[in-house]
């Protein structure tokens, strides 16, 4: 997809169609099947770091320390939030139906004609949290010691995570803005997040990827291989892809931590991975947007998933009535005529 006149910084797929913004300061559509560029949106006046679709508009932010808000079809300008002391460098989305109770609801009144938020994290170390129909800062969440790189929601469960600088990753809960849970084992930045069954990844400036169980804050799997930072992740059929700065791909099986795959050919760092219709797709500093075919290996694993579940099923019927009478506070069964 030629066409950008810098770096692609983010990409994001919707449908047949994929955006991507750039250090040019501009985001484009384009047509995925064809490679032909469908719009152009002008108007940030430094780097776009990253940009997000929901429903009919199309976010980003950039280093001019704005983000905005724009209609997809028309190519136009909607909306602005300003307040952040820098960069604006992660975005995420969602509706206040998802999280606030009816009762809750009626304390914004005025914002009843659209109930969609936005939330930015910033290299101001903070998070805020804005309406989107009138760019109002609604909350700003403060804990950071350091720039917030990635932001990932958990809407029914109420719940945002946010990676720093500061090497923790926090949990807030995004209706009151406290903070619930600090993570604290990288010993780098940690740059990218990704949300599974209640199962948190995340990336970092360590050169590894760990995985947490978000209700207990337990580390359970710790990813390595990496030549440097781990700069995007996304979980897709059991596999683990990573991004790194040391212009490779990767997937491991999110299970057991082992390495699967290796997708060489960009020749600077990975900045986004996508994946639609079991195709990978890779942005990065060197300008290209790649694709690659990955049915071969999502194939292999789901049928090792399948294999294992199968197991897993048998072992613990075996296992149901062993550890019933190991346990030692269990029943005693009376002996009758010996037997």
């Amino acid at each position: 997809f030629p066409g950008h006149e810098s770096y692609i910084t983010f990409c994001h797929l919707e449908n047949e169609a994929a955006f991507t913004c750039s250090a040019d300061h501009t985001i484009r559509k384009w047509d995925v099947v064809t490679g032909q560029c469908l719009a152009i949106y002008r108007g940030h006046t430094s780097i776009v770091n990253r940009i997000l679709v929901a429903k009919d508009y199309l976010f980003s932010g950039s280093y001019d320390r704005t983000a905005r808000c724009w209609s997809v079809d028309k190519e136009k300008q909607i909306q602005e939030f300003r307040g952040h002391r820098n960069c604006v460098l992660t975005l995420a989305h969602y509706s206040s139906r998802d999280v606030l109770e009816e009762e809750e609801e009626e304390e914004e009144e005025e914002e009843k004609v659209s109930r969609d938020l936005l939330v930015t994290g910033s290299t101001d170390c903070t998070v805020k949290v804005w309406w989107v129909s009138s760019g109002r800062c609604y909350q700003t969440l403060l804990g950071h010691t350091g720039a917030v790189l990635c932001l990932i929601l958990d809407a029914p469960n109420r719940e945002l995570f946010s990676g720093s600088t500061d090497y923790t990753i926090r949990t807030w809960n995004i209706v009151t803005g406290e903070q619930l849970k600090v993570f604290k084992e990288h010993q780098g930045s940690v740059i990218c997040l990704e949300l599974v069954n209640r199962h948190l990844y995340s990336g970092s400036a360590d050169r590894t990827v760990k995985c947490w169980f978000v209700d207990t804050g337990e580390r359970i799997q710790t990813y390595k291989a990496h030549k440097h930072s781990v700069s995007t992740l996304k979980y897709h059929a059991g596999i683990l892809f990573t991004g790194s700065g040391d212009a490779c791909a990767r997937a491991f099986n999110s299970r057991s931590g082992v390495l699967q795959k290796i997708f060489r050919g960009h020749k600077f760092i990975i900045n986004c991975i996508q994946i639609h219709n079991e195709l990978l797709y890779t942005a990065s500093h060197d300008g290209t947007l790649r694709v690659w075919d990955i049915r071969g290996i999502c194939k292999r694993n789901k049928r090792r998933l399948k294999k294992e579940r199968s197991v897993q099923g048998r072992s613990s019927q075996k296992g149901s009535l062993a550890r019933l009478f190991n346990n030692k506070v269990g029943c005693m069964i009376q002996q009758e005529n010996g037997e």
